[in-house]
C-alpha cells in the first residue's frame, strides 16, 4: 500500500522518512517530490566494464543549464538527502520530465528499507534537453512492508552504497563475486 500525504507526514515527525531538506509544498497527495542536485557525471571510458571499477568524472551544472544528448549516459543526484526507515522508498520520475524524454534510472527505482543517502540517477534523454540545477526531477512513493525486517539495507556487509555523499555514485557491480 502507498502511502497518502498525512501517512508520509506522520512518519517524517517520527524519523522514520527523513528528507533534508524538507519542504511541505514539495508533499504531493501520495508522494515527494526531489530535485536534481548540482552536480553531474561522466563515466571516462566509452566501453564498460562489469567485473572492474569503472571511474566517473563529475562536473557541476551551471545555473544557466546544461544540454543533456541522447548519445551520453550520465549519473546525477537528488538534491535531497532520505532516510526509510520502515518503508519501501520508489523513485520515479515527474511526468513533466518524461514529456521532456528524460528517463531518470534505468533500472534502480526501488530502494530499500534501511536506504540513507542521496539517490543516484540514471540519466538517459530521447533528444537534447536542457537542466537546471534545483529542478524538479522525481518523486519518492513510500510503500508499508508486510512483517519485520531482519537486516536493513545500512546494516548489510554487502551494501555497496552506504557511503554518504551527494555527488552520483558510480557502478559498484564490481564488487559482486560472479
Amino acid at each position: 500500500m502507498i502511502l497518502s500525504d498525512s501517512e508520509i507526514l506522520k512518519f517524517v515527525e517520527s524519523k522514520d522518512i527523513v528528507v533534508e531538506p524538507f519542504d511541505r509544498n514539495c508533499l504531493g497527495c501520495n508522494s515527494y517530490d526531489v530535485h536534481l542536485g548540482p552536480k553531474l557525471a561522466l563515466y571516462k571510458n566509452r566501453v564498460l566494464d562489469a567485473k572492474k571499477h569503472n571511474e566517473i568524472e563529475f562536473f557541476d551544472i551551471p545555473e544557466e543549464g546544461y544540454v543533456l544528448e541522447p548519445e551520453q549516459f550520465y549519473l546525477g543526484s537528488t538534491a535531497e538527502y532520505t532516510e526509510s526507515h520502515k518503508h519501501v522508498p520508489f523513485l520515479e520520475g515527474k511526468s513533466s520530465v518524461g514529456r521532456l524524454g528524460i528517463d531518470i534510472h534505468a533500472t534502480a527505482g526501488k530502494g530499500d528499507v534501511g536506504f540513507c543517502n542521496y539517490w543516484t540517477l540514471e540519466i538517459s534523454v530521447k533528444q537534447p534537453v536542457r537542466v537546471y540545477p534545483g529542478m524538479p526531477i522525481g518523486q519518492l512513493i513510500f510503500f508499508n512492508v508486510d512483517g519485520d525486517i531482519l537486516i536493513p539495507y545500512g546494516s548489510k556487509k554487502s551494501a555497496k552504497y552506504n557511503a554518504k555523499t551527494p555527488e552520483p555514485m558510480e557502478s559498484m557491480m564490481f564488487k559482486n563475486q560472479f
